[in-house]
């Protein structure tokens, strides 16, 4: 379903109702909407599914805690209907694809007996406020000996703490899981592709998309590719303006980017399963350090950025306001020799007024421009996306003037089949797995993961680990080109592996192994192999200057 030469063909060779530019969390999302409603539907993806803001989120799934302080303070009914929404669709995630989100415990310390009071108050309209049907946990406020058994590293200094539940996602494999059920479901899927123009009718409607194929190298080789299609929807996220521009040069500016980074510091710094709610910051936001990968995650930030071509990266600046921000709540003495790994992402607020960026809605809109006829699916968030793509499907339908009704809030994502919580145990006693590795694979793929163990049975070396002390299979590079479109050495190492956001050390030792199983299923010279390896490790050189990790 996921093999690239046979969807580009189809790029070529067919016309659709709907082309969706953009392959994060919105588009996929939207490919997979339109596709359940029987729409025939093209997705195209410039770098790779997932690549820009929807895998560099903080990995949470919530109605949005500081929403509701918002919404209550300022006496705001958006705000309101904003968290509800968000609790809504966090129910949706964690039943569809349990495997890839799950119900995350969150510690909120507390300094005195009043701040507790406060927080207990606040997070029990949060639970009231929750759809029910997930039925996570309640709220509580626990002792300080209760919160330093659950968090070890936490400050000795603090009063008590607030315990409340949210959800965890694996951001960019659960956008690959919803790429993999739109084609699954019929439609076609190109990751490494450009739009570079549109060619549109004489009143100005446009009719065709102009696309290259980004994985040729050689720029006289990359073949122009023409998409025909009857809606265009533009779900490029913080670069939407660029494209709205390119499809009419009237239209004013609507994005506001924001830049957010987050950091990496080893798991024990806390040493806990749950996460941390840093509810007071000196610029007002709240900060999370959450357990992910056998790692703590740290962020994120908020400063406006333009959404040029230049990846966001976390800089020393950021990482010492991060680091500074944890301290007071954490026993052991930070260093930013400690940090790991980090990343930067841009989020797509809509231009609503010269507020602070921390101070926008993250909702969204759905645009039309009858001078063009492009659709924009505006802002958002992880957590909404599924609300986000059900509005502007519709959308697409009214114009296409087809009746139809959304499915998916039902509809289980590749995995999510017969998956159980004790599912890894199943790859244990059938393939002779480790449990570290049933573990893992069980969380990536779901039921799945039987196909990449059944893999790594028909070969030996596939059944090796790529790098010791790491529960990463060789087969699952195998099974990443065959089956996920993994096309370069950062798709596997970023998206499929994450092991670029919480390790720089063990990306780079990883590297040529993935790099020489990738070469064998792509046919990769050995030039070919070098340039990605040297590419990749200037670029893991990159992150750590910026970070001030020399």
């Amino acid at each position: 379903m996921m093999n690239r030469a046979n969807h580009l063909q189809k790029l070529r060779d067919e016309s659709f109702d709907l082309c969706i530019i953009g392959g994060g969390a919105s588009g996929a999302g939207c490919a997979l909407d339109a596709a359940l409603r029987g729409l025939k539907v093209a997705l195209i993806e410039k770098t790779d599914f997932a690549a820009e803001t929807s895998s560099r989120s903080t990995k949470l799934i919530h109605g949005g805690v500081r929403y509701l302080e918002q919404a209550f303070k300022n006496l705001d009914l958006a705000q309101l209907r904003q968290v509800r929404h968000g609790l809504e669709e966090r129910h949706i995630l964690l039943k569809n694809a349990p495997h890839l989100a799950q119900p995350l415990a969150l510690i909120t310390p507390v300094f005195s007996w009043w701040e507790g009071l406060y927080y207990s108050i606040g997070l029990a309209l949060y639970d009231w406020f929750a759809s029910g049907r997930d039925v996570l946990p309640r709220s509580r406020w626990l002792s300080k000996n209760e919160t330093l058994q659950r968090a070890p590293g936490l400050s000795r200094h603090i009063h008590s703490a607030v315990l409340y539940h949210d959800g965890q996602i694996d951001d960019a494999r659960y956008c690959l899981a919803l790429i993999q059920s739109a084609a699954e479901a019929g439609a076609v899927v190109v990751n490494h592709t450009e739009v570079i123009d549109f060619e549109k009718d004489k009143s100005g409607i446009i009719q065709t998309a102009i696309c290259r194929d980004l994985l040729r190298t050689d720029k006289s080789q990359q073949k122009k590719l023409r998409v025909n299609a009857r809606i265009f929807l533009n779900c490029t996220g913080p670069f939407a303006d660029h494209l709205r521009n390119r499809a009419n040069s009237t239209l004013e500016p609507r994005i506001r980017p924001s830049k957010g980074v987050h950091l990496v510091l080893p798991w024990p710094i806390l040493g806990s399963r749950d996460a941390l709610l840093i509810p007071k910051t000196k610029d007002g936001r709240i900060i999370f350090a959450i357990p992910f990968e056998n790692a703590l995650l740290l962020g994120t930030t908020d400063t406006d950025c333009p959404a040029d071509e230049a990846e966001p990266v976390l800089e020393a600046g950021e990482a010492e306001f991060l680091l500074n921000t944890l301290q007071p709540y954490v026993h052991t003495p930070l260093d930013p020799a400690q940090i790991r790994a980090g990343f930067g992402g841009l989020r797509p607020l809509i231009t609503a007024s010269k507020r602070h960026t921390k101070s926008l809605l993250r909702d969204h809109e759905v645009e039309h421009d009858p001078a063009s006829n492009l659709l924009s699916l505006l802002g958002g968030k992880w957590t909404t996306y599924r609300l986000m793509a059900k509005d502007a499907v519709d959308r697409v339908c009214t114009l296409l003037g087809v009746p139809t009704v959304c499915r998916t809030e039902s509809h289980l994502l590749p995995g999510a089949e017969a998956y159980e919580a004790d599912f890894w145990k199943k790859i244990e006693r059938d393939f002779g797995l480790e449990a570290d590795i049933s573990q893992h694979l069980a969380l990536k793929y779901g039921t799945r993961a039987l196909r990449v163990a059944a893999l790594a049975k028909t070969q030996p070396e596939l059944s090796e680990r790529i790098l010791p002390g790491y529960p990463f299979l060789r087969a699952e590079i195998v099974y990443s080109v065959r089956e996920e479109m993994a096309c370069t050495l950062r798709d596997m190492m970023a998206r499929r592996m994450r092991l670029e956001i919480t390790d720089w050390q063990a990306a780079g030792k990883a590297a040529p192994v993935v790099a020489g199983f990738m070469g064998r299923e792509l046919g990769w010279t050995e030039a070919e192999k070098q340039k990605e390896l040297t590419a990749y490790r200037a670029l893991l050189d990159h992150f750590k200057a910026s970070a001030g990790r020399h």
